[in-house]
């Protein structure tokens, strides 16, 4: 008898939806990622941007592309990504987690820019079934930590789980001239996240006392999807491994972490991360990154 592949598990910082059109060293190690892994069953998408009271997952056939953002150029709201959805993979997932409950989305949300910004590089054929999971607003970091350790079963099911979201995320404090360059007190926070999800994922539940979290995590729902991988890693009994980091406007960075893959060495593209609007035009906190 066969072993079984156990799927490989990842979170992506996604940071600007212009990711999506363009190419930098970020987008260009989530395509090296998209090369390495097995070819899924379906992904299950974790995105910062469906951020409601209630856990749910999308269970229609054909989910609709979201584009949940103010201000961007025309080709963003242009872009397509029209994969398939899994109401049978829906289904697993909700049966999965019990006895903690996932609500069977058929025809309200869909795919918003969280995930197919990602998934358009690491699947850019748009040809793996997406499903994806809420962010329950309602519930704290312990809460989505827990529910990524029940989601742990469907890595044995060929379901390739991916959070979308950013370690550091404040828009008020952004600073459009430091295009790839991250805050001293932002690169802490950070090099904290990586030291935690490369060496006792567990922990992550306590990165609240860290002295800069309030100001790195001024909403939480871009760090949550990051709960999901460290849950994941708990249950697994591994760490995780540092894909890619670096910083963006300041108060943004972009670090993305793997579980249970081999080591990727992406392409060096030496481009600028991702641009955003006119800053005199379109405020920051308007801007949906």
């Amino acid at each position: 008898m066969s072993a079984v592949h156990t799927m490989p598990s990842a979170f992506i910082g996604h940071g600007s939806p212009m990711n999506t059109l363009e190419t930098n060293r970020f987008t260009a190690a989530w395509r090296e990622l998209g090369r390495t892994l097995p070819r899924p069953r379906a992904v299950l998408a974790i995105s910062a941007h469906w951020f409601i009271n209630g856990s749910a997952v999308t269970a229609m056939p054909n989910p609709r592309v979201i584009h949940d953002f103010y201000g961007f150029p025309k080709p963003l709201f242009d872009f397509d990504y029209p994969a398939k959805g899994a109401p049978d993979v829906a289904e697993e997932i909700s049966d999965v987690v019990r006895p903690s409950y996932i609500g069977l989305d058929r025809d309200s949300w869909g795919l918003d820019h969280g995930t197919w910004s990602v998934l358009a590089h690491v699947f850019p054929k748009a040809d793996v079934p997406v499903v994806q999971l809420s962010v329950h607003a309602g519930e704290d970091l312990p809460y989505h930590v827990e529910l990524g350790k029940r989601l742990a079963p469907l890595r044995e099911r060929g379901i390739f789980i991916l959070g979308s979201g950013n370690v550091v995320h404040n828009l008020r404090l952004i600073n459009w001239k430091l295009a790839d360059q991250a805050f001293d007190w932002a690169s802490d926070f950070d090099a904290q996240v990586q030291k935690i999800m490369t060496t006792n994922p567990d922990s992550l539940v306590n990165i609240g006392r860290h002295p800069e979290y309030h100001r790195a995590v001024p909403t939480p729902e871009h760090f949550l999807p990051l709960a999901y991988l460290a849950g994941l890693a708990n249950s697994a009994q591994q760490t995780a491994a540092v894909l890619i980091d670096g910083g963006a406007m300041g108060s943004l960075t972009m670090t993305s972490f793997v579980l249970g893959c081999a080591e990727t060495a992406p392409p060096d593209v030496n481009t600028p991360s991702a641009s955003l609007p006119d800053p005199r035009k379109v405020p920051p906190q308007d801007t949906n990154i």
